[in-house]
């Protein structure tokens, strides 16, 4: 795990390559505080800082052929690398370390950019071949590690973290205003663009090939739902024996390993998994009022397996303190509070071990989510005859906010490619018109997702739901939070549930094995009762419950109204329309903790990125 900078520029020479390069690695030695390297050919300046993982004395990047004729920087962990390097070797290549980084150069010299369809694991990197002059990149099927990168004034120039990027002199931080419009749809901003103008990810499962100015990208894995008419017993088999297989895998490293642990099933299957190869370390977070969090429930699982466990409570005060660090380390703004309670259990485990392991993932892959449960809820509304529905739908237009039946009315009458937008839906469009003066030509969060339902249409709707949240939620929110988090603390994240061939496994499972008896991720349930007792294997999803709703309207109240009266942001941000929200979550009227913490995480953003208000020591 490491962070990769870099930028190719023929215009600034090889001592000012250098400076920059060493400014844009200072603003991300969080990620690497274990070494550093640079290196400068013509164009090309490549930067690297690293956490040493495996082969910890032989791994310095940037990392280069026998001949020094490809060189690379790269970010993550090759799971299936010692396979990859024995095939290599017996194709007669040469190995100088026994590192997972050198196997990629010389899987390219052998394939090309055709190697990453080969690769088992979690990655971002960049190739710069001299022969050619070109420079390539590419970044894991889902999207666990980061890749930015913009293009001004034909120069090109990358990091693992914005921040790193704005380091390099001829980038100036700009809004992207449609952006910010998906931003208060979604909770974050869906790929491949950022809050910031011009900056972009490279989406996951895509390498690119920059040579002579010209960017081309290509995707190179795409997940297919392809459901398979098979008993249950077959998914049931095939899960244990993929996840004990991925969890093994997972387990590779030089240095201290642990696992994080809340009340549910999928870090409870990671522990279990890890637990019957080794000894281990387990890390959970609370807060002062345990009403609000999983601590009891992850202690109870803790003591089962027999772990090293340890928890760590949160203050109200402890928390809000530290948002703005939060937000600086999250690059771009994610309104998901669960990132704060990740980052304080991060910095605890971070006191003992390098790499951790963590359920990220589960509930994607395999329908965990509860409004996974919305379309046979819907499907008895669509039972009814079309007339009825008709009339029902016209009537609940009359009835007044809150009435019970109405939202139901509402989302049954309403296509499943109008109705969802992924596990979150923050503003609606009429409330982002009366929360955003600046929205002068309206762009509907559907020209994000529309593409995506038209290419999952043939699916039934859980795989369909399942499809937009892996190309937009995963990667946008859950797996930001879980890299940006975890790396504050030079701490390495591992999501054994996105290794590929788990996915691809599951995503064979039908629909009515995903969610069965009431109850998500059945497969995933059935399968866990071989490693858990059966009240943590059934043990419902509660997510990862942060109390930001009576924070607000006690703790926090005083704090939150400051912040929304104090921040610069009115050209973005109607603060009458923002205060009104506040007035009516604190009288307890409606509760709009998600809208305005979503704010809240914007301005503070706004002061840290753009007005650059806030210093942080």
């Amino acid at each position: 795990m490491c962070g990769i900078v870099g930028f190719l520029d023929e215009r600034t020479t090889e001592n000012d390559k250098r400076q920059i390069l060493s400014a844009m690695m200072g603003e991300i030695t969080h990620r690497g505080p274990d070494d550093s390297g640079i290196f400068c050919d013509g164009a090309v300046a490549l930067g690297f800082r690293r956490l040493s993982i495996i082969d910890l004395a032989a791994g310095h990047q940037p990392m280069a052929n026998e001949d020094g004729t490809v060189w690379m920087t790269f970010n993550g962990e090759i799971y299936n690398y010692l396979e990859l390097r024995e095939w290599l070797i017996k194709r007669g290549h040469r190995f100088a370390t026994l590192t997972d980084s050198e196997v990629i150069i010389h899987l390219y010299e052998e394939i090309g950019m055709e190697c990453t369809a080969k690769l088992r694991g979690m990655f971002a990197f960049v190739l710069w071949d001299a022969r050619t002059k070109t420079l390539h990149g590419a970044r894991d099927r889902f999207g666990i590690k980061p890749f930015y990168y913009t293009m001004p004034g034909n120069r090109f120039i990358y990091s693992s973290e914005v921040k790193a990027i704005l380091a390099h002199p001829h980038v100036v931080p700009q809004i992207n205003e449609t952006s910010l419009q998906h931003y208060f749809t979604f909770q974050f901003v869906p790929d491949p663009a950022t809050l910031f103008e011009g900056i972009y990810r490279l989406p996951p499962s895509h390498y690119f090939s920059l040579k002579d100015g010209q960017l081309a990208l290509k995707r190179y894995w795409q997940l297919e739902f392809k459901p398979e008419n098979k008993p249950l017993s077959h998914f049931i088999e095939g899960t244990r024996h993929l996840l004990t297989e991925a969890v093994r895998m997972h387990m590779m490293s030089d240095v201290p390993r642990g696992a994080f642990l809340s009340g549910g099933v999928d870090s409870s299957v990671i522990v279990a998994l890890l637990r019957r190869q080794e000894k281990l370390s387990t890390y959970s977070v609370g807060y002062a009022e345990n009403k609000y969090d999983e601590l009891s429930e992850a202690r109870r699982t803790a003591e089962v397996l027999g772990t090293d466990h340890h928890e760590i409570k949160v203050s109200a005060g402890e928390f809000w303190q530290a948002l703005p660090r939060i937000v600086w380390h999250m690059d771009e703004p994610v309104a998901d509070p669960a990132a704060c309670a990740l980052y304080f259990v991060a910095a605890r485990a971070g006191q003992d071990i390098t790499v951790v392991l963590s359920g990220e993932g589960a509930d994607e892959v395999f329908g965990g989510y509860g409004i996974y449960r919305e379309p046979a809820e819907v499907r008895k509304f669509e039972l009814l005859p079309g007339a009825l529905q008709a009339l029902l739908v016209r009537a609940a237009k009359f009835l007044p906010e809150g009435t019970k039946g109405k939202d139901y009315v509402r989302r049954a009458g309403t296509p499943l490619a109008e109705r969802y937008f992924g596990n979150a839906l923050i503003f609606t469009e009429e409330q982002k018109d009366k929360l955003l003066p600046c929205r002068s030509r309206r762009i509907l969060a559907t020209a994000v997702t529309a593409p995506y339902f038209a290419a999952c249409a043939h699916l039934d709707d859980i795989s369909q739901m399942q499809f937009l949240d892996f190309n937009t939620w995963l990667s946008g929110d859950i797996l930001v939070k879980a890299d940006r988090m975890t790396m504050a603390h030079s701490l390495e994240l591992r999501v054994p549930f996105l290794d590929h061939h788990v996915v691809e496994f599951a995503a064979t499972i039908p629909a009515h094995f995903k969610i069965a008896e009431n109850m998500t991720k059945y497969v995933l349930r059935q399968a866990a009762t071989a490693w858990l007792p059966q009240d943590v294997a059934y043990r419902p999803k509660r997510g990862f419950p942060v109390p930001t709703r009576e924070w607000m309207k006690r703790e926090w109240l005083e704090d939150v109204r400051a912040q929304l009266m104090q921040s610069n942001t009115t050209e973005y941000i109607n603060k009458q329309y923002a205060l009104d929200l506040l007035a009516e979550h604190a009288a307890g009227k409606k509760d709009h903790s998600r809208r305005l913490w979503a704010i809240i995480v914007f301005q503070l953003w706004f002061a840290t990125y753009i007005e650059k208000s806030i210093k942080l020591t």
